[in-house]
């Protein structure tokens, strides 16, 4: 009696098992797959079989497609510093439209600053002192000189006559021969006074000497080549905008210390009142391409929507791929030849953003 139950359990349990294979096989798919799935595996079989699989860019027999990188006019420019300081303002914001000159970052400089004002005041110096050197005395100085060598010239003709009396005194006894002496003396010291002064009143009246004047002249030049250098390392530490355009980027903070040995610049910039789009074209496309095609590019962010534009410039030489699509299938040593789309209008896109570009090609190439 166990062995016939036991019988009828087996039978009753291949059955069932039977029934659910059969269910299993006429099912269909628990979940439907995703069309980016299906042409990943597409494409991994493909590779697998040791086809030749290009970016994942839509099939399109009037179109070029390759992927590309959304940039200023003339590219990305990286403003940094020559020297090494702490940063005192940062005056430049994200998305600040600035003029070429305009201060961007300011790097302490109070030591620079005081330079410069020292070399100022050494140049005013030494302008008045040339100035002076140049026009000789004041009438005023003059006229004090010319004082003093006719007093002296009268001082000198006064004792030059008490001598000649007292020579003729001392021939009649009537004067001693220290007294002579004395009056000697005297009409000497005054002929040398009103020499000396004579000789100051006719170099006030002929004014400085060449050579006074040629040295203090460069004197003056190189006082103002020690203004002119410190003016320059002043001006080292005021980051200015090297171009028009936007402020894309601003990578320090006020307080921080920036070292130009490194590779991270302070702000970066970049003309975007036109956007380009650098675009890599596969190298068995590179005939088809030509400078004036129209084009277009689309984004993820911007769905179907697409963004109109011309090709401006054809690269001259092959190289790598210069954007990835973070695809693991996707092959990276492919060569490319980089293309220049110019697009029609600036908005919605950002510099730096990702784009799937197209070219349009005629039914002749």
């Amino acid at each position: 009696m166990l062995k016939k139950l036991g019988t009828v359990l087996f039978v009753l349990m291949l059955g069932t098992c039977g029934a659910q294979m059969v269910r299993a096989a006429r099912a269909g798919p628990l979940v439907t797959p995703i069309q980016k799935d299906v042409l990943k595996a597409d494409r991994e079989l493909a590779n697998a079989t040791g086809k030749d699989v290009k970016a994942p860019l839509p099939e399109k027999g009037d179109l070029i497609g390759g992927n590309g990188v959304v940039e200023p006019a003339q590219r990305e420019t990286k403003v940094a510093g020559q020297v090494t300081a702490v940063i005192t303002q940062v005056l430049a914001k994200e998305g600040q439209l600035v003029k070429q000159g305009d201060l961007l970052v300011q790097l302490d400089n109070g030591v620079e600053l005081a330079a410069l004002q020292s070399a100022e005041a050494d140049v005013a110096a030494e302008r008045a002192t040339l100035s002076r050197t140049t026009k000789g005395l004041r009438i005023e100085d003059r006229d004090a000189v010319n004082a003093e060598a006719q007093a002296a010239k009268a001082r000198a003709e006064l004792s030059s006559g008490v001598l000649g009396r007292t020579e003729q005194l001392a021939k009649t006894g009537a004067a001693t021969a220290d007294e002579l002496e004395r009056a000697r003396r005297q009409a000497q010291q005054d002929a040398a006074t009103f020499k000396a002064t004579d000789a100051r009143l006719r170099a006030a009246e002929a004014g400085s000497r060449g050579e006074d004047i040629a040295f203090q002249r460069a004197r003056l030049l190189a006082a103002e080549a020690r203004l002119a250098q410190a003016k320059a390392q002043l001006e080292r530490l005021a980051i200015r905008a090297p171009l028009d355009g936007e402020v894309l980027q601003v990578k320090v903070r006020e307080g921080e210390l920036y070292t130009f040995q490194g590779t991270e610049p302070l702000v970066v910039m970049g003309d975007t009142r036109t956007l380009r789009v650098r675009m890599d074209v596969d190298e068995r496309d590179v005939a088809r391409v030509v400078n004036g095609a129209t084009a277009y590019v689309t984004a993820d962010a911007f769905g179907a929507t697409k963004f109109p534009g011309k090709v401006v410039e054809v690269s001259r030489r092959f190289g790598r791929k210069n954007i990835r699509t973070d695809d693991p299938v996707e092959k990276n040593d492919t060569k490319i030849l980089e293309v220049v789309i110019q697009l029609d209008s600036n908005e919605k896109l950002v510099p730096g953003q990702r784009v799937t570009s197209f070219i349009a090609v005629s039914p002749k190439s």
